[in-house]
Parts: C-alpha cells; sequence; structure tokens
C-alpha cells in the first residue's frame, strides 16, 4: 500500500471484500464495489492483496494426517480430454492438513520428483500421507513416519476406514468454482497467487471475516509487489 494513490479505507475494504469472499471476487468486481477509477488498478490491488496472503516461509510444515492431490485449472481442454493429460492446462498440487492448513502451488510437471519434492519440503517426516493410486507418489511412504496410504479411485473406491483424500478434493472445489464462476480464467503467469488466495481463506476458514481481514494485513509488512513485475 506504500505510495498508493488509493486512499487507505478502500485499501481495507478491499482486503475485507477478498477475504470474505468464499469463492473470491474479481477485479471488475472489485472496481465497481469501491469507485475505483481503472481496471488495471483494481486488478493490481488484488495481485497485491493475493501477496500479502502467502503464508511465507514461517509457516510450521503440515502435520498429522495430510492429504496430497493434483488437479488441472487454467487454459482449455483440447479434444474434451479431463484429467491429468489434459493439455493447455496448469497442474497444481494441494497438500491439505486434515482439520488443519491447506498448501497449494501449480508445478511444472506432476512426475515424482516435482510431486515428492514438494511433500518433502512441506510436510512433517512424523506426518501420515494419503494420496491417491497416482504412480508419482510411489515409494514416498519410507520417508514418513506414518507411512502412505493410498485410495484407488480407478478401481472406484473413493474411502477405506480413514484413507482418502477427500480433504483435498474439497479444496480444489473451491478452487475450480472460484475459477469457472468468478474468474473465469487463471493465466499461469499468475496461477501461483490465486493459489495463495484460495489457501489463506482455507487456513482461516473458521475465522470470522474481520479477522481474517486483520491477518491478512499483519502479513503485508515487509512486502512489495510492482505492476511491471507482478
Amino acid at each position: 500500500m506504500e505510495s498508493s494513490h488509493i486512499p487507505l479505507n478502500k485499501w481495507v475494504l478491499a482486503f475485507h471484500l477478498m477475504c470474505s469472499s468464499k469463492k473470491g471476487i474479481s477485479a471488475l468486481q472489485l472496481q465497481r464495489e469501491l469507485d475505483i477509477g481503472s481496471y488495471r488498478t483494481a486488478w493490481f490491488m488484488c495481485h497485491r492483496i493475493r501477496y500479502a496472503m502467502d503464508h511465507g516461509a514461517t509457516t510450521p510444515l503440515l502435520q498429522g494426517t495430510v492429504e496430497v492431490d493434483e488437479t488441472y485449472v487454467g487454459g482449455k481442454m483440447k479434444g474434451g480430454k479431463p484429467g491429468r493429460g489434459s493439455e493447455n492446462k496448469t497442474p497444481v498440487v494441494a497438500l491439505i492438513e486434515r482439520n488443519g492448513k491447506a498448501r497449494s502451488k501449480p508445478v511444472e510437471r506432476v512426475d515424482a520428483k516435482s510431486l515428492k519434492e514438494e511433500i518433502r519440503k512441506h510436510v512433517d517426516p512424523s506426518a501420515k500421507i494419503m494420496t491417491d493410486e497416482w504412480p508419482s507418489y510411489q515409494g514416498i511412504g519410507n520417508e514418513f513416519e506414518g507411512g502412505h496410504h493410498v485410495v484407488n479411485h480407478g478401481l472406484g473406491e473413493y474411502s477405506r476406514d480413514d484413507v482418502h483424500t477427500n480433504t483435498a478434493e474439497s479444496y480444489f472445489a473451491l478452487l475450480k468454482r472460484g475459477h469457472y464462476g468468478v474468474f473465469h480464467s487463471f493465466s499461469k503467469e499468475h496461477l501461483h497467487r490465486y493459489c495463495h488466495e484460495f489457501s489463506f481463506r482455507w487456513n482461516h476458514r473458521e475465522s470470522a471475516d474481520d479477522i481474517k481481514r486483520v491477518e491478512a494485513l499483519r502479513q503485508v509488512e515487509g512486502k512489495r509487489l510492482y505492476y511491471k513485475k507482478p
């Protein structure tokens, strides 16, 4: 917000709207709600707020039972074939702590190297890992005390006792409803910012809207985003 020509009260309202809108709010809608002069200004405000929502590197590692899953978002499918082989879409991996925090980010590919690297980076070694049957996860259980537990979607299995990835799928359902219903498209260049936004709201889903707003404002310190390099 430093050196901004937008009044402080509009910044606070923008934070509140983005924190309280379950599926997000478009820059065009924010422009109308706050009577902002141009779409580009509203767009840049949104990205600066998303940057503030980024949990950064200080958040503790995910613990307990952690669900890991991937999906494809953005772009358009060619040939009408959904799933991991979708063309012109960007893979996003989500790591969801049961009854806890979430982290998500775009990745270049859904191979073993990429997915296991994200799990090692974000999950505590004491955790129990839950995934579907995607082969790239094989062997990851050897690195975690709780092991690796698999639900086989290909065989129509979606839950076995406490083994499932339903929490991760619920997270992706919110992300995709925001994508198709509010934003209509996510560019690959800025997809990581939208992941920050949806993860922030998920992580504070039990907090009142004003508490979420205050928490997002607290995370502004030390962050600066430039329009030419957003």
